[in-house]
C-alpha cells in the first residue's frame, strides 16, 4: 500500500513539460500549466482532433499496430467507446488497422492501403513496441519504420493528431526493474521527441503498478491482455485526452498543420516506403503466381491467405525486379516449409537469408525482411532466387511472397 501511495504521489507531483508547436495547440496556458502524469509525454498535444470533432461534427480515427491493437474488444474498442462518449453528437469512422505479427518496419510500407487509402485521418494511435522487441528490431530499423509511418502519415494529412503507444511485455519489465529504457522504447521516444509526437510509456506504467502491488501480471492478462489490462491501457488513453483536451476551446480557434521537421532523424527511414505488385517481378524460373493461395498445414494470419502470393517450392527458382530508391525488402509467409533464399542487388556480391523463424513449425507468419535498406538512392535491380540450403527445423526449400516493398 506505502508503494502504491509513492506511486501516486510522484504522478501528482511532477509537471510536464509541453511545447507548443506550430499546430496552433491553444489549450495549455504557460501560467496555469497543466498537472502531470508521470508515464505520459504531451509534447505538442492533440489540438486538431478536437476541433474536428467538435466544430465539424466527424472525425476519422485509425489504429495502427499489432495483434493487440487488432484484438476485439480490447483496448481499441475502449478507445472508441471513449471518444464517442466524449463527443456524443459526432459521427466516427474508425479503422482497425492491426495486424497480427507485425512491426513497425512494414508500417510505412502498409500505410496507405490500410489507413490512408480510407480517406483523411484526424487521430492516429500507432503501436509497435512490442512486436519490435519480439520480432527482434534493432534499434536504427525501429527508427526507421516509427519515422517512415509519422512522415508519411503527416505529409499525407499535415494536421494529423497522432499518439504513440508503448505497450508492455516481459523483457521490457525486465529492464524497467532495473532502472533503464527499453532499447526498443528509447528508439520510438527519440522519434516521438523529434516530431512532437504525445506519447504514453504503459510499459513503464504497468510494470510499476504490479511492483506496487495493485495488481500483478497473471490478472493484467500477459502479454496479451485480459480485459483487465486492456481496461488499464484504455483508462491511460483517457488520462491523455484530459490533459490535452483540459480547456475550453476559443471560439476562433482553427485547426493547423503540424510542422514537419526538414530534416528527418534517419535519411534512410521508410517514409517513401510502397508496397510493390508481384507483377513487377519478371519470373525466371520456377515461380507461380498463384491467385488465391491457402494450405492445409499450419495456421495463418487474416489478410495473408487466400490472397495473390509468388510462390516457388524447390531449390533454383530465380526472379528479377527492378525498381528505384533506397531500400528493397519482400513480405512473405514464412511457414514450417519456407527455405534460405539467396539474392543478389546490382552488382554486390550475393547474400543468403533463413526464412525460418521461431514461430514457423506452426504459423505462416508475415514477415517483412528488408534485403538492402541503404542503397544509393536511384534504379537498381534484384535478383532472387531458392536455394538447396534450408533451417534445420525446416520442412523444405518454399518462398511465398505477398508483395514487395520498396522505399
Amino acid at each position: 500500500m506505502r508503494s502504491a501511495i509513492v506511486v501516486i504521489g510522484l504522478a501528482i507531483a511532477l509537471f510536464v513539460i509541453g511545447t507548443s508547436l506550430a499546430c496552433g495547440e491553444q489549450s495549455t496556458s504557460s501560467a496555469n500549466p497543466l498537472p502531470s502524469d508521470p508515464y505520459i509525454a504531451l509534447r505538442s498535444g492533440l489540438p486538431n482532433a478536437r476541433i474536428r470533432f467538435l466544430h465539424d461534427k466527424k472525425g476519422r480515427v485509425a489504429f495502427l499496430g499489432g495483434s493487440i491493437t487488432h484484438m476485439s474488444n480490447g483496448w481499441r474498442s475502449l478507445a472508441c467507446e471513449a471518444l464517442e462518449k466524449r463527443f456524443a453528437e459526432t459521427r466516427f469512422d474508425f479503422i482497425d488497422a492491426g495486424i497480427p505479427s507485425t512491426d513497425s518496419t512494414l508500417g510505412p510500407f502498409r500505410l496507405q492501403r490500410d489507413v490512408l487509402g480510407r480517406g483523411r485521418v484526424d487521430l492516429l494511435f500507432v503501436e509497435f513496441a512490442v512486436n519490435d522487441e519480439c520480432n527482434g528490431r534493432k534499434a536504427t530499423e525501429s527508427v526507421r519504420g516509427m519515422e517512415g509511418i509519422i512522415r508519411k502519415a503527416r505529409q499525407d494529412n499535415p494536421c494529423m493528431d497522432i499518439v504513440m503507444l508503448y505497450f508492455v511485455d516481459p523483457p521490457k519489465m525486465d529492464v524497467i526493474r532495473k532502472g533503464q529504457i527499453p532499447s526498443v522504447i528509447a528508439s520510438h521516444q527519440k522519434v516521438a521527441g523529434h516530431y512532437g509526437i504525445p506519447s504514453i510509456d504503459l510499459a513503464r506504467e504497468v510494470t510499476e503498478r504490479i511492483r506496487a502491488g495493485e495488481f500483478d501480471w497473471k490478472r493484467f492478462g500477459g502479454l496479451h491482455p485480459a480485459r483487465f489490462g486492456h481496461g488499464v491501457y484504455a483508462r491511460s488513453i483517457g488520462r491523455l485526452m484530459d490533459l490535452a483536451w483540459k480547456e475550453a476551446l476559443p471560439a476562433d480557434v482553427k485547426v493547423r498543420p503540424h510542422r514537419l521537421p526538414n530534416k528527418p532523424l534517419d535519411p534512410l527511414n521508410y517514409g517513401r516506403g510502397q508496397l510493390v505488385d508481384l507483377k513487377q517481378a519478371r519470373r525466371v524460373k520456377g515461380w507461380q503466381h498463384v491467385p488465391s493461395w491457402t494450405t492445409k498445414q499450419g495456421h495463418t494470419r487474416p489478410g495473408f491467405c487466400n490472397v495473390p502470393m509468388l510462390v516457388a517450392e524447390s531449390p533454383g527458382a530465380s526472379l528479377k525486379m527492378t525498381f528505384t530508391g533506397t531500400a528493397i525488402g519482400i513480405l512473405v509467409v514464412a511457414g514450417s516449409d519456407v527455405g534460405v533464399i539467396e539474392f543478389v542487388i546490382d552488382d554486390a556480391p550475393p547474400k543468403r537469408l533463413d526464412q525460418y523463424t521461431q514461430w514457423s513449425h506452426y504459423l505462416h507468419i508475415p514477415w517483412a525482411y528488408m534485403l538492402d535498406a541503404d542503397l544509393k538512392d536511384g534504379k537498381h535491380e534484384l535478383t532472387l532466387s531458392t536455394t538447396a540450403d534450408k533451417h534445420a527445423k525446416s520442412l523444405g526449400h518454399a518462398a511465398r511472397i505477398v508483395k514487395f516493398l520498396v522505399n
